[in-house]
């Protein structure tokens, strides 16, 4: 069964529509605040020439979604779905980021729950790494009950390694 790794998926808030060249500019406009990269492995994210290469690393994965407000069209952040290993039968979910006006609204488990719906009808684990100093996402993402199995140092596109936990949720535990 082939997986289309860029669905358009949506939900009565959020669309998540495949990203695309074209988006620059109104994804780095959701990006260029540096709040959102505080706790990110990478804090200069909000850095045009930074943000091009964080870009350009989600144009390649071949599975970066744009986060688009149903209500007001806008664009407020970036998701993708990346290293997919049939042999084991899993996926990764990562690099997410949302503009700071849309945090604390319940975006997060939304766009996850749309993923997740969606991933677990083709694979059985998905994984996520967060960035070791990023307290946000891991509180983030242990609300979505995923478990912690491990600690990775990870080579970003074009970038250095960083340190990330490794968290991971099975299709069978998933009930979001």
């Amino acid at each position: 069964m082939t997986i289309d790794l860029q669905p358009t998926l949506e939900n009565e808030d959020i669309i998540l529509c495949p990203l695309a060249e074209k988006d620059f500019s109104v994804l780095y406009a959701a990006a260029a605040d540096p709040e959102i990269w505080q706790q990110h492995p990478n804090k200069d994210r909000w850095k045009e020439e930074v943000f091009r290469n964080f870009f350009e690393g989600a144009l390649e994965s071949g599975g970066a979604f744009r986060i688009i407000d149903r209500s007001t069209g806008l664009t407020i952040g970036s998701t993708r779905f990346y290293d997919y290993r049939p042999e084991n039968n899993s996926i990764f979910i990562g690099y997410t980021f949302y503009a700071t006006a849309y945090w604390g609204k319940g975006i997060n488990p939304k766009v996850k729950k749309l993923m997740l719906d969606y991933i677990f009808q083709f694979v059985n684990r998905v994984y996520f790494h967060i960035g070791a100093e990023n307290l946000r996402s891991q509180i983030a993402i242990g609300r979505l009950h995923a478990v912690k199995i491990a600690e990775e140092e990870i080579p970003y596109f074009g970038e250095m390694p960083r340190l990330n936990f490794l968290y991971e949720i099975q299709k069978a535990s998933w009930t979001c």
